[in-house]
């Protein structure tokens, strides 16, 4: 295998048509390891320099981390994944399903080369199922480097049964009571809700999105006042509107949007990014978890296996029936080698 060094945004200029042929054979199939994702990504933020490793097996690409180098200090240099941390929730290797192994041997080889150059590889987001969690720490520890894998977040997870009433039925008594409870009072005012479906709507709606984000909490309003997290998603839910990920979801109370939730629509799973509504409208029609018990059930009846609420153990996802994974960070210590 060949390993080919990325120093420059021509890591997405070169593959940009393989990088998610790559991404969908693989385990690691993810939104947020798109090239839609990562690259927007790089154009909103871009922290450090571009340090990207792609593997190939003849003319095939079969392996791929998209890393970049931050210097904390400055004589500090960490390697990190694009995307890392606060706006991508999960983030790996990408490796072709059949030779993670033979890749990640490449990697830790070619690293070789280079580890007085940097301090420490420092991967976040990174989910326990994935075999960047299992495989990776074994291989580099194997070539004499020290690997500390440390719990970082937990990602609530529901499992949706065939039917929306079985999903109800599953909760416990009390949040079944109170679920059931709520979706009778909003029966019973003008309330409606929708997904936006139209690419040429979606600028429109991603200002009342963002409306209703900053009235959630003064920490959402102060995320949106940092000018790049904005382009980063006005940059990025276009793109992934047009790929036909995107779930931006409104609850309506009288006409007036109450509630929304922006989420992914990707492999076979719905993924619960962000939120927004008014605390101060609507209060007593608990706008927010009406509308996810609507995408609850409309994913339900289009056939999806998860619903994933991604980082955080906020209390109404476990009310929901959430069950805990989690996701790591695995650090590799470049000045350890034996």
């Amino acid at each position: 295998m060949e390993v080919t060094l990325y120093t420059s945004t021509a890591l997405f200029d070169d593959l940009k048509h393989q990088w998610n042929t790559l991404l969908r054979d693989s385990a690691a199939d993810c939104v947020f390891l798109t090239y839609e994702w990562q690259s927007s990504w790089w154009e909103a933020y871009h922290p450090g320099d571009i340090w990207a490793l792609a593997v190939r097996e003849g003319d095939q690409l079969v392996g791929l981390a998209p890393w970049f180098v931050q210097h904390e200090s400055r004589d500090r240099r960490v390697v990190r994944a694009i995307g890392c941390v606060d706006v991508t929730d999960y983030l790996e290797i990408i490796a072709c399903r059949g030779v993670e192994r033979a890749v990640f041997e490449a990697l830790a080889e070619f690293i070789a080369a280079y580890s007085d150059d940097f301090d420490d590889i420092r991967l976040c987001n990174v989910p326990e199922a994935s075999l960047t969690a299992q495989m990776l720490p074994e291989i580099f520890e194997a070539h004499g480097y020290t690997v500390d894998v440390t719990l970082q977040e937990v990602c609530p997870i529901i499992t949706l049964p065939e039917t929306f009433e079985a999903f109800i039925a599953s909760l416990d008594k009390k949040d079944r009571h109170e679920l059931r409870r709520k979706l009778r009072r909003a029966g019973s005012d003008d309330v409606d809700w929708y997904i936006v479906s139209s690419p040429d709507e979606l600028n429109g709606e991603l200002d009342k999105f963002f409306g209703l984000m900053a009235a959630s909490s003064d920490e959402k309003a102060l995320f949106l006042r940092e000018p790049e997290n904005v382009s980063f998603f006005r940059s990025v839910m276009p793109r992934i509107a047009e790929a036909g990920w995107l779930q931006l979801a409104f609850l309506t109370v009288g006409g007036q949007a109450a509630a929304t939730y922006l989420n992914f629509d990707y492999g076979n799973r719905v993924m619960i990014y962000n939120s927004g509504h008014d605390p101060a409208a609507h209060g007593h029609l608990s706008p927010g978890i009406i509308l996810m018990a609507r995408v609850i059930e409309h994913a339900i009846e289009a056939g999806r296996d998860e619903l994933d609420f991604l980082r955080g153990d906020e209390p109404y996802k476990y009310d929901l029936g959430a069950k805990d994974t989690r996701v790591f960070q695995v650090a590799i210590n470049l000045g350890s080698t034996s």
